[in-house]
């Protein structure tokens, strides 16, 4: 009780208002660093324009702060404020929604530190940033964004810290420790949390993620479109085999089955018969088939890229005549699926009139020389399709095409200038060409596009597939065999297939995708396939199923509830545990002034039971006045140590203490 009554009289009422009103540089400084760190984690979905400008409002605020110590103008910031309701709109269209609403959160939380000038502002400020710095996560929760917005919430603490009367100054990684340490004590109870607070089933905010395709595979081709995709470096899909994985040459994941050719782009065709039933699968018989698994991205499509060539297709999904696999809702979240497929097989071994007809179909007026081309090696091999097809490889094989992906741009008879004129291009040139090759000659063809490829990540044992393994090939059928797949951009890079984009593309897909930083991404791959399905892939069923090793074969919401309530009350009794073993221990601020009240006491001045640390120093004071001015500064260094802050500041305590092992009292004179 005594302790406390000096705590009023050493600050002083003016000093009390000064520090109510007015916001040291040090907190200033870690607040503008706060909301840097907000602006930073949000500027991978904020428009360019709009994060720059925020960043330069930011610097200057920080700048005339500093420099100049002035409050921002009333008028200015009015008219901010509606500049930045304008930007948005106009960038987005409305101010509701995720990706508005959060440009909006952002501005107006660089915007407050317009009007931060007292720690009242800064705490409103900084409790608005920790909410910004959540809002990231409803845009990327994988492992390197929870991590930054985690690290994040170091300058808020460190703010807060600094709001604290008689903090001294300290550089700024030191001003960071302390919060780093709250967030790694926190680390067991938010575990806690994560495992057995009960799932909600769908998202608490109600509203689905807005559209966003991340594949770039769609229902229409055109030469020179895959580009892109092709240096696109995120997974696409991770693919787990119950068997050793195929070979390299069999890694071929169907997408897209594409019919239609107007003489530019190549579509996809919905088969409907004429009577409009839908047209029955394609047979299938199958000498080789493999079962996976493959965890798919999200991509707003409903195609499921399968192992070339799919038996079946998994719950919620449908087999098209194509042997296509087409989910009945788009893909939006991460999507786990068992498939099975034939890796050797022979595929439609009768073709029907309509198909074939649509399989040779091709466009008036286009590509002169490539029909004639296609005409000749007719009339020189007759019936022998084998034999046509072989030619067309060894044109490409021998005819000085090359793998690039910047290719000359095309005119209007896009196959004739490139296969007699640029004669360069990746998959999509060479087999959007093959195909109107073999159309022109009588054969029977289509494209195909998906997936070739991957790299085989040992360690997670699972196949990576990612974007820029996209990949364009053809199937031709012939008689007595079928669709047979036909990929002519191995005629020109067999590396394509054999060793994957990457070694095709050379050095074309830059530095970050080849040599050792290629393969130390493809194992940090493994600790975010590993964080997606332990994290961000446990829901309300597999938190049911949490027990299941323990016997328990569902948990339901009141034994998550029971656990939940015994491990919450485990932690408080360590934490209770924890303070009173440290309240146990000699404290050294009291260690000290008992030192100080032992050399006093040898001098004569020995302290009452009922005394306060105030009232017992100031005695002293005047029982000794030749060292008065020593003991009131004792007296106030000790007061604000003990009350001005929760923890002392370590180095005002070891000043307080030196100053006590300096202090050489002399005896009382009567």
């Amino acid at each position: 009780m005594h302790e406390r009554t000096g705590l009023a009289a050493v600050i002083g009422p003016g000093r009390r208002r000064s520090i109510d009103q007015r916001l040291d540089a040090r907190a200033f400084d870690l607040l503008s660093l706060t909301m840097a760190c907000v602006l930073g984690v949000h500027a991978g979905h904020l428009p360019w324009w709009l994060t720059a400008a925020l960043a330069i409002v930011l610097a200057v605020r920080w700048w005339q702060r500093r420099r100049h110590g002035a409050r921002s103008p009333l008028l200015l910031k009015l008219p901010l404020i509606g500049l930045l309701a304008v930007a948005v709109v106009f960038s987005y269209g409305t101010i509701f929604g995720r990706e508005p609403g959060s440009a909006l959160a952002v501005g107006l939380l660089v915007l407050k530190l317009l009007e931060s000038e007292t720690p009242r502002d800064a705490r409103v400020g900084v409790s608005f940033a920790c909410f910004g710095l959540m809002a990231a996560l409803l845009f990327d929760q994988g492992l390197v964004a929870t991590l930054v917005v985690a690290l994040g919430l170091l300058p808020a603490l460190a703010t807060l810290r600094a709001l604290e009367p008689a903090q001294p100054a300290t550089a700024l990684p030191q001003a960071l420790v302390p919060g780093l340490t709250l967030l790694l004590a926190a680390v067991p109870l938010a575990l806690l949390a994560f495992a057995l607070v009960p799932r909600l089933s769908s998202p608490l905010w109600g509203a689905p993620n807005p559209a966003e395709s991340r594949t770039g595979l769609s229902e229409r081709m055109s030469p020179g479109n895959f580009t892109d995709l092709l240096t696109d470096d995120r997974p696409a899909m991770r693919v787990t085999f119950d068997a050793p994985p195929p070979a390299p040459e069999q890694r071929y994941f169907r997408a897209y089955v594409m019919w239609l050719y107007d003489g530019r782009s190549w579509e996809h065709a919905q088969w409907r018969e004429a009577d409009g039933r839908a047209r029955p699968a394609e047979t299938v018989e199958a000498a080789t088939s493999a079962s996976y698994r493959i965890d798919l991205e999200p991509s707003d499509r409903t195609v499921l890229p399968a192992l070339d060539v799919p038996l079946d297709a998994p719950a919620d999904a449908r087999l098209s005549p194509d042997r296509e696999v087409f989910a009945d809702q788009p893909v939006r979240e991460p999507l786990h699926y068992a498939m099975r497929s034939a890796v050797r097989y022979r595929l439609q071994a009768q073709l029907p009139q309509t198909a074939r007809s649509l399989a040779l179909r091709l466009p008036r007026g286009f590509n002169p020389r490539t029909q004639a081309l296609a005409a000749q090696w007719r009339a020189r091999y007759g019936q022998d399709d084998p034999a046509i097809v072989r030619a067309a490889l060894a044109l490409f094989h021998d005819g000085g095409f090359r793998y690039t992906l910047a290719p000359a741009p095309l005119g209007r008879d896009a196959v004739d200038d490139f296969l007699f004129g640029t004669r360069e291009g990746f998959c999509e040139h060479y087999a959007s060409s093959f195909t109107v090759l073999m159309r022109a000659a009588g054969i029977p063809a289509r494209v195909v596009t998906g997936y070739q490829g991957g790299y085989w990540n040992a360690l997670g044992d699972y196949l990576l597939v990612r974007q820029s393994d996209a990949h364009a090939w053809s199937e031709v059928w012939l008689d007595g065999r079928g669709w047979v797949r036909v990929d002519p951009t191995a005629a020109v890079r067999p590396e394509r297939v054999s060793l994957g984009a990457a070694a095709a593309a050379g050095n074309q897909l830059g530095w970050a995708q080849s040599g050792w930083l290629a393969g130390l991404r493809n194992r940090w791959d493994v600790v975010n396939h590993w964080w997606t399905e332990g994290v961000i892939g446990f829901d309300a069923l597999r938190q049911r199923g949490l027990l299941t090793s323990f016997g328990i074969q569902e948990t339901g919401t009141a034994t998550l509830g029971l656990l939940l309530a015994v491990g919450t009350a485990l932690f408080v009794a360590l934490g209770v545990g924890w303070a009173l073993w440290r309240h146990e221990r000699p404290e050294p601020l009291r260690q000290a002034l008992r030192r100080l009240e032992a050399k006093l006491g040898r001098c004569g001045v020995t302290r009452r039971r009922s005394e306060g640390p105030q009232h017992y120093l100031r005695r002293a004071a005047r029982a000794l006045p030749a060292q008065r001015s020593e003991l009131e500064l004792l007296m106030k260094r000790y007061l604000e140590l003990r009350y001005a802050s929760d923890e002392p500041s370590p180095e005002l305590l070891r000043r307080f203490q030196r100053a006590v092992r300096e202090f050489r009292p002399r005896r009382v004179v009567k």
